[in-house]
């Protein structure tokens, strides 16, 4: 018994290191998505320098919570890894290809001339596309994803459906809002006016998606229905939406008040609610709806042995990421900004 108190314990811990990957990468490569989102709609090109500014010196180390968080979903709950990969192999595949075209653009545009356009469309682009196919896993890993005898026995397209691909749209305007109040924070000038209204148009629409996603969601499966619609549950999880309610209140006051900082931070808090209302639905399934993270996880042995390695990593990627920011804090001025 106390074997047993010892692996649930380690696999809470590793469901917790997984997780806060996950939403570190969520929040803090989301917001410079989001900014190649918004970047052909921007009103000068110096204007797009300095959106890419802005992110210059941190987009990468944001990138290391993705790799730090499928790289523990692969040693920590192998099965998982195993039954999730090849369910979204395509849309996984078109999220890394994007990603590699956007990070070579981030690169070569500064550096080119008489071609600088195409640079900047694959930034867009591959912006856009890494969005999107991140919403299409999210909504295709909420639906559900069949497994017999710890294997996929979906088809190749199990991912695509309605729901899927209405979350990836709902991550692409989420990701612009969180790319214009960042850019509300780091600018001034005629383009922080420009990313306010673009603020203020992108959180109607983002609460338009919370909203359908979270109403969808309890259809999809029974048991997530049953979580939040059957009492006493229903009065347990009540602040979770009106919390919610309440932030984005906030929210709309801080963008009409033209306040800079506080549009950035209330959005992030939408994100982490949402999140949180994620993991209310599916736990305690990694795999939903029937692979539970025990049932995924590995052997404590082997969780004890890589949670040596993640109590020295996790403090230093934490440390380093802060002090770069810390470093490269202020107003983002001119077109050559920090580059």
């Amino acid at each position: 018994m106390q074997e047993i108190a010892e692996g649930s314990l380690l696999t809470l811990i590793w469901v917790g290191i997984v997780g806060f990957a996950v939403f570190m990468y969520v929040l803090m490569d989301g917001f410079d998505l989001g900014i190649g989102i918004l970047y052909p709609f921007a009103p000068t090109e110096e204007d797009r320098d300095t959106m890419m500014n802005t992110v210059a010196p941190v987009w990468d180390f944001n990138e290391t919570w993705l790799v730090l968080g499928g790289a523990g979903l692969f040693a920590a709950f192998p099965i998982a890894y195993a039954v999730v990969l090849p369910a979204m192999y395509l849309p996984l595949l078109v999220m890394l290809i994007a990603l590699i075209f956007r990070g070579v653009a981030f690169e070569f545009r500064f550096k080119a001339r008489a071609g600088r356009h195409w640079w900047n469309r694959s930034f867009f682009v591959g912006s856009l596309l890494a969005t999107f196919a991140q919403g299409v896993v999210l909504g295709s890993f909420i639906q559900g994803i069949p497994v017999y005898e710890r294997q996929f026995v979906g088809g190749m397209l199990h991912w695509l459906s309605p729901f899927a691909l209405f979350c990836g749209a709902a991550l692409v305007v989420g990701y612009a809002l969180l790319g214009a109040t960042w850019l509300i924070w780091r600018t001034i000038g005629p383009l922080q006016d420009w990313c306010f209204r673009m603020a203020r148009r992108l959180m109607l629409v983002v609460l338009v998606g919370v909203a359908a996603v979270s109403l969808w969601t309890p259809f999809l499966l029974p048991q997530i229905a049953e979580r939040w619609f059957s009492l006493p549950n229903l009065f347990f999880l009540a602040p979770v939406p009106i919390v919610t309610a309440v932030l984005a209140l906030a929210l709309w006051r801080a963008i009409d008040n033209s306040r800079e900082v506080a549009p950035f931070v209330l959005s992030m808090a939408l994100f982490a609610l949402s999140y949180l209302g994620l993991a209310i639905s599916l736990w305690p399934h990694l795999i939903p709806p029937g692979v539970t993270v025990w049932e995924a996880a590995a052997p404590p042995k082997t969780q004890v042995f890589l949670l040596v390695g993640m109590a020295f990593l996790i403090p230093s990627i934490l440390g380093y990421t802060a002090y770069s920011y810390w470093v490269f804090r202020g107003k983002v001025t001119g077109a050559f900004g920090y580059h």
